[in-house]
């Protein structure tokens, strides 16, 4: 019988049972695709992460990422998330992890405290900021049950961009926020209307008081209903701000998950290499609690 490791963590957050939880099954390279599916739905958090063996020995690992239902091509609190718990284990000894993702390298640069014991990190998205499609007011109102005089359209209009994930990004009203109920018949609706989504659709709206957003995501065609933290998504919506407030960087500070109970803080930045936007978040983490699975 075979063993695999694994240690649960809780990213973008100093303190248990807030941010957004994770599941990292370390030296998994023995674990099928179909099992590692259904591991991350056992699990039931937003994401799961398996670590392999690099198929570049200048990298740290090779990190297939699941949801509920699919295999992910990058995702943010993952990529922290695993990266904080290879260093615990003492798989990374140096100050930053490359990591191999679907979506190209990830790389993540670890903060320590004082006795050098690791406490979280900044990712840098693999991919520069993409961004395409608009989507009407109505649409985003409908799939949220909000009204769509709540959509705020100064800085942009509902718009998909992507920095290896993909999102549709609204800007709403401040009291708006905790009025958001997804609909999922409506989320249907809208993936089956957009067939170049690949049935995805997955919404991130937020409200912006100058360098502080107040957001909330929510997948549930991906099984996520709501997910309290998302690196994928600030990520890119750093970058379209930067496009579209101008400069040459800009960050934030997002406060998200706080309606579902799981406060959770992270730093967003956005920077233009020359015709590009990259973008990054940072965010600490707290171990949960750890064992090991048996096939």
């Amino acid at each position: 019988m075979a063993s695999v490791r694994f240690e649960t963590v809780d990213v973008f957050t100093d303190r248990r049972f807030g941010g957004n939880p994770l599941a990292v099954f370390v030296e998994a390279d023995a674990i099928d695709n179909a099992t590692m599916q259904a591991l991350a739905a056992e699990m039931n958090y937003s994401e799961t992460t398996f670590v392999l063996r690099p198929a570049d020995p200048a990298n740290d690992a090779r990190v297939r990422i699941f949801n509920r239902k699919h295999e992910m091509p990058f995702a943010g609190h993952p990529m922290i998330g695993t990266a904080f718990v290879m260093a615990r284990m003492g798989m990374i000894d140096g100050a930053t992890a490359r990591l191999e993702i679907p979506a190209g390298i990830a790389r993540v640069t670890l903060s320590r405290d004082a006795n050098g014991s690791p406490v979280g990190g900044t990712v840098e998205a693999p991919q520069p900021v993409a961004m395409g499609m608009e989507f009407p007011h109505e649409r985003i109102a409908e799939c949220l049950q909000i009204a769509a005089t709540d959509i705020v359209a100064t800085t942009h209009a509902p718009i998909f961009a992507t920095c290896g994930n993909p999102y549709i990004f609204a800007e709403i009203e401040r009291d708006a926020v905790a009025r958001c109920t997804p609909d999922l018949a409506a989320f249907h609706r809208a993936a089956d209307d957009y067939p170049e989504l690949n049935g995805r659709f997955s919404l991130f709206v937020y409200a912006r008081e100058e360098r502080t957003l107040w957001a909330r995501m929510f997948a549930p065609l991906a099984g996520t209903w709501e997910d309290p933290a998302t690196g994928s998504a600030n990520a890119p919506l750093a970058g379209l701000l930067l496009d579209r407030l101008g400069g040459d960087e800009i960050d934030f500070t997002v406060h998200q998950g706080l309606e579902m109970g799981r406060p959770s803080l992270i730093a967003s930045r956005a920077w233009r290499v020359g015709a590009e936007i990259r973008t990054s978040v940072s965010g600490t983490s707290v171990p949960i609690f750890s064992g090991t699975f048996d096939f």
